[in-house]
């Protein structure tokens, strides 16, 4: 087993999820990592969604803090109804679970990494993590 790897975003997987452009790129799927959930999001047109609409409530999430970081190009987050502008470099943290949050792409090829977990809990990998990974089994 190796003590470390490095890898580019451009390198992992471009798995097409949602119905509005989003194409996820898994992050913790292919380091294997356990300690912590991280996933980047990638869109390649203006006005496509880069963040799903959501909250860390339900769905096997148990309440994960998350943290967004826009890599590149240009976002738009929604955060409870209310617009943050995000240029690459911005960083935006939903510290609360319950937080309505979404992100559209302002430019073509943003990327926006996410990272999240419980806050005082172990990991635990979410259910939607495999169901994203069959989908390009699914559709062909």
């Amino acid at each position: 087993m190796a003590r470390f790897e490095v890898t580019r975003i451009d390198d992992l997987d471009r798995i097409p999820v949602g119905e509005h452009g989003l194409l996820w790129r898994p992050v913790r799927r292919r380091l294997d990592i356990g300690a912590f959930g991280v996933n980047a999001y990638t869109c390649e047109a203006a006005g496509e969604e880069v963040v799903e609409p959501h909250n860390e409530l339900g769905g096997g999430a148990g309440g994960h803090e998350e943290l967004y970081v826009v890599l590149s190009g240009h976002a738009v987050f929604t955060l409870d109804g209310e617009e943050q502008d995000a240029p690459a470099g911005t960083l935006v943290f939903c510290k609360d679970p319950a937080v309505k949050r979404s992100a559209v792409a302002r430019e073509a090829g943003t990327t926006v990494l996410a990272v999240g977990g419980a806050r005082d809990a172990p990991y635990r990998v979410s259910p939607w993590e495999s169901y994203f990974a069959a989908k390009p089994l699914l559709s062909g």
